[in-house]
């Protein structure tokens, strides 16, 4: 369907809806802030006084460590901003606030004060639909080891985490990914109702 088309009201929710920029937060380590659950309160308070209007927060839930056994279980929630930077600009704020909080980048997938993901900038994809294809279909060996060199967008493993979805689909359910077609909703429901079951709100 042609989006933008002057007084079309399906269009114009269609592209309000693309605009949401969405981001996963979670941590199963003491930081600064304290506890798990408080290292994310205040993520998202620093968020907000980085200049962010956050539209809305997820709940927050209790996850397993992802890989299993490789640390302590974690909180996990979900934020949908409203930003008007480049994706680029919006990672390297979320750095910056892992950092004050914290983070050292040191093990991919290793345990964490705090991680923030972003998931999505509306229906951006970054850098192209071809090398965004190529990490999502990475191998599950490659993707302990291999970290992309540039923002991919959406994330590529979004689809297959249901500590992603479940909160995603607190704050964005409408929201539709670019390439697939499938909204947050539809991408949780189609997750295992085993790994669904496992994120538990707090």
């Amino acid at each position: 369907m042609p989006q933008g088309t002057p007084g079309v009201k399906r269009d114009v929710q269609l592209m309000q809806i693309r605009s949401d920029t969405l981001v996963a937060l979670g941590s199963n380590q003491q930081s600064s802030a304290g506890t798990p659950e408080e290292t994310l309160k205040r993520a998202c308070a620093l968020i907000a006084d980085s200049g962010v209007v956050i539209r809305a927060i997820s709940r927050f839930y209790a996850t397993p460590c992802f890989p299993a056994g490789a640390g302590p279980d974690y909180v996990n929630a979900a934020i949908n901003l409203e930003w008007s930077g480049s994706p680029e600009e919006m990672l390297a704020t979320l750095h910056r606030i892992e950092a004050d909080l914290g983070r050292a980048r040191v093990h991919r997938w290793g345990q964490r004060t705090v991680d923030l993901d972003l998931i999505a900038v509306g229906d951006r994809v970054l850098p192209d639909a071809e090398t965004y294809a190529q990490w999502r279909d990475l191998p599950l060996e490659e993707q302990r080891s291999a970290a992309p060199d540039q923002l991919v967008l959406p994330h590529p493993r979004m689809q297959d985490r249901a500590f992603v979805l479940v909160p995603l689909a607190d704050v964005a359910p409408d929201w539709v990914h670019p390439l697939s077609g499938l909204s947050v909703i539809e991408m949780r429901d189609a997750l295992n109702a085993a790994d669904l079951a496992e994120v538990r709100p707090l």
